[in-house]
């Protein structure tokens, strides 16, 4: 029989163990992959002002849900504010439209909101890339799912964005979204 201190450095092998693992969890939680390449310097206002045209995937793999959709967006900026109207046609019929009003608080950042967001989001531009983190009650179905998404917005080329993101439920990564915009 182990005395307890013999269980200590099992315990404490354990507990780095877990702490490991729940780090790596929440690090791929909390920020998606960099673009895969250099790309061309990138703001928000450049990216969503005007009319754009979008096909995205949102997939929850352990839950199997994979839901196909396709998006108009309208954006207009003032000098210190970005308004993009989103209209979401899904593979199955349903539709949904939902409008952000992002507000300038610095050169490179932005604070934003939309009618399901809980709080605010943090958007940040860091030349080839956007980061935008938000909480949501995404309504699909009829239910409401509160969600977390961290998304990487970037140019592929002049006529191609792409807004990848982690999706999260209780700070764990459950999903992804992939959404590629088109002038």
């Amino acid at each position: 029989m182990l005395t307890m201190t013999q269980m200590m450095p099992l315990t404490s092998r354990r507990f780095v163990l877990l702490g490991a693992a729940a780090t790596a969890l929440s690090g791929c939680a909390s920020m998606p992959s960099a673009p895969p390449t250099a790309t061309k310097p990138l703001t928000l206002v450049e990216a969503f002002r005007g009319r754009t045209r979008g096909v995205g995937v949102f997939r929850v793999p352990i839950a199997g849900v994979e839901r196909k959709f396709t998006a108009l967006l309208n954006g207009r900026a003032t000098a210190n504010t970005l308004t993009v109207v989103e209209d979401f046609i899904f593979e199955d019929g349903e539709k949904d439209r939902l409008t952000w009003r992002f507000t300038r608080t610095s050169p490179t950042t932005w604070t934003g909101k939309r009618e399901d967001t809980v709080g605010e989001a943090i958007v940040r531009e860091l030349g080839s890339e956007i980061r935008l983190d938000y909480v949501a009650d995404v309504r699909s179905r009829g239910k409401v799912t509160r969600l977390g998404f961290s998304d990487v917005i970037y140019r592929v080329s002049d006529d191609l964005i792409v807004n990848d993101a982690v999706v999260t439920s209780f700070g764990l990564p459950i999903g992804s979204v992939r959404f590629e915009l088109r002038r």
